[in-house]
């Protein structure tokens, strides 16, 4: 409550930033940072337990490279039902294995962007900028990491005999245009990346445009004063 009126006073008599700031209500560029990294963060774990759980959300399910439908219904119209079965729900598993191992590579991508440039990326109209950012400056690294823990992880399986399999079948038929590829590691390492930044993506959007999902004193701080902000450079100059 207090704060509260001290805004409103604040707005009556049109005192400087720098007071704002003194007064604890501007966010420092460390509180920006750490506030966009929690938000982040709600979005990766949200992404982490949809992989540890796939079989209710398509995205987390593994899809064939390409034109998906059109190589399954094929596949499926002469017969390998069975087959399809198998190497789909073993590749499912595999990246729902992946992404449990590679928790900490993420976490730890999250925890190496800087503070300056989370503090420029916060006020801005593009609701998935600092997931952009993420992913941009960390994907490379990512791929790197994970790629060896997905091929791991499809040999474990048993997947990769089941895709060649698969690929064998396929690439058999007359007239194919496009053969599938023999291994799958780096799609599936790319889909499961893409996958969870969709989901931080989706996370971050949902955290800037509503309160009650900004969970912690300092996201409300933090997202409450881009709110503010973002009014102040819309609002058509008088």
């Amino acid at each position: 409550m207090r704060k509260l009126l001290v805004v409103l006073l604040l707005g009556i008599t049109g005192l400087q930033c720098s007071t704002l700031k003194k007064l604890g209500l501007v966010p420092s560029e460390l509180e920006m940072a750490m506030g966009l990294k929690e938000a982040l963060s709600q979005g990766l774990f949200k992404g982490f337990d949809a992989f540890a759980d796939p079989n209710g959300n398509p995205l987390v399910r593994f899809a064939f490279p390409g034109d998906a439908e059109k190589i399954e219904r094929t596949l499926r119209d002469l017969g390998f039902d069975k087959a399809i079965n198998q190497v789909t729900g073993k590749f499912t598993r595999a990246m729902s294995s992946a992404v449990s191992v590679a928790r900490p590579a993420f976490t730890e991508s999250l925890k190496s962007m800087s503070v300056k440039d989370a503090a420029k990326i916060l006020v801005t109209d593009n609701p998935h900028a600092a997931t952009d950012y993420f992913k941009t400056s960390m994907k490379p690294t990512l791929m790197t990491g994970f790629r060896p823990i997905v091929d791991s992880t499809i040999k474990v399986e048993g997947a990769d005999k089941e895709w060649s399999n698969i690929t064998g079948l396929y690439n058999s038929i007359p007239f194919i245009n496009k053969p599938l590829e023999n291994s799958l590691t780096d799609f599936i390492t790319a889909r499961v990346i893409d996958g969870l930044f969709l989901m931080v993506a989706n996370e971050e959007e949902q955290v800037r445009s509503k309160y009650e999902l900004r969970k912690t004193d300092l996201m409300k701080k933090v997202f409450g004063y881009a709110e503010q902000e973002l009014k102040k450079k819309m609002k058509p100059n008088s």
